[in-house]
């Protein structure tokens, strides 16, 4: 679909949101939370011609913020994005915002959750946390940011096939369980980003 058709939607009763990424995982979780809300969730796969989106800032927020606007600014549409990322305490809270950049953007994450078993191994202190910011831009308004956070542990072995990233090797001890292991609705019921997607959605419907 070109942008001038999702621009024409956006004009009429649908309620189409542009998701400032390219990242299946994601989008695939913003659908099955706000597709049955009754949205039109599209990706920058649909937006033909977008740049680059450079993301240099030094916090979720910014980082997020950045992409939904840089859509926002391209297009002249309403857009939203997320930026999210993994806190090992252990490892000073990174790799931060640059874990999807960590040891490489096109390292498979197999790789680096190995490379994170490895470091781990003989640590007592292996809390860490899913952030994620989750930033709504529009023509002639300031952006809007909601953010939350899913306080977890580094797990001892990678489990699961669900999910996606770091999801095989982060365990949530009130579900006993990975995050890879949980079915989507587990997943969204808990989640750093389905907790900011609710807090999105409670204050578009408001809104709208």
């Amino acid at each position: 679909m070109l942008y001038w058709d999702i621009i024409i939607n956006m004009k009429t009763e649908e309620k189409v949101i542009v998701v400032a990424s390219t990242n299946q995982g994601k989008i695939r979780e913003f659908r099955s939370m706000l597709e049955p809300e009754g949205y039109i969730v599209k990706s920058l796969a649909d937006m033909e011609g977008m740049p680059e989106i450079i993301e240099n800032g030094t916090t979720f927020s910014e980082n997020a913020v950045i992409k939904a606007q840089s859509v926002t600014d391209y297009f002249g549409i309403e857009a939203i994005s997320d930026d999210s990322g993994l806190e090992i305490d252990a490892f000073g809270r990174e790799p931060g915002v640059h874990s999807a950049r960590w040891l490489g953007h096109d390292t498979p994450y197999s790789y680096k959750n190995q490379v994170i078993l490895d470091r781990m191994k003989g640590e007592t202190n292996r809390t860490c946390r899913y952030v994620c910011a989750i930033a709504w831009t529009a023509p002639g308004k300031q952006p809007v940011v909601f953010e939350d956070t899913v306080e977890c542990e580094i797990a001892y072995e990678p489990k699961g096939e669900n999910g996606f990233g770091y999801d095989p090797v982060i365990w949530y001890p009130p579900f006993g369980k990975t995050m890879a292991e949980m079915s989507d609705e587990e997943k969204n019921s808990i989640s750093h980003r389905g907790k900011a997607i609710r807090k999105l959605e409670a204050w578009l419907n408001e809104k709208k």
